[in-house]
């Protein structure tokens, strides 16, 4: 059965983003890019295998503008729409006109989540939808029903603010442990969301 769900790495005591908004700090981690090599130049294990399988059964992408606007600018995706990762239709949840990346699915929306989702859900059909974040924006989707499992995968940093994953507060009998293992310097969790 397709879910809907916020699959993202976070730093150990809870920041997607440092308070510059910037990614950077993901990248430091050995086992966060794929093809990578550790320092005895064997491969580096991490999450991207497995997050390669979760991307195969993903139908529908959605994501906020602060989200967006840091993938145009670290990756230079106007310039090279070519490095847009995702072949999936996208949506952008703003409140400004942003540029848009030439020859991407990308559709930009604001307003309710939940109308949002049902577009999502019948374009994906069968497939899950993939909320990358931000934080903010998940909550949203918690708040109207729409979240279905949050995939949280730990990274060995500390970042002492910035983005925080989640800004809701949930409490435990809302959240299920379906799944807890080591990546490399990574732990990946995932929790059925319950309502």
């Amino acid at each position: 059965m397709a879910k809907t769900v916020y699959h993202t790495a976070t730093s150990i005591d809870g920041f997607i983003a440092d308070p510059d908004n910037s990614l950077e700090w993901l990248f430091t981690v050995p086992g966060s890019l794929p093809s990578e090599t550790g320092p005895d130049g064997a491969a580096a294990e991490g999450p991207m295998d497995e997050f390669g399988e979760f991307m195969n059964g993903v139908g529908a992408i959605c994501m906020g503008s602060t989200t967006y606007e840091w993938l145009l600018e670290h990756e230079g995706m106007l310039e090279h729409p070519e490095k847009w990762p995702y072949a999936q239709p996208s949506w952008v949840f703003t409140t400004r006109d942003l540029p848009s990346i030439p020859g991407a699915d990308i559709r930009f929306v604001s307003g309710d989540a939940a109308a949002v989702h049902a577009e999502m859900a019948e374009v994906a059909g069968d497939q899950d939808r993939w909320i990358v974040g931000g934080g903010d924006l998940v909550g949203q989707f918690f708040d109207a029903g729409l979240l279905d499992e949050v995939r949280a995968t730990l990274a060995p940093v500390f970042l002492g603010g910035g983005a925080p994953l989640l800004p809701r507060r949930i409490l435990s009998h809302h959240l299920d442990l379906i799944e807890a293992k080591a990546s490399g310097p990574f732990a990946s969790l995932a929790y059925r969301v319950k309502y």
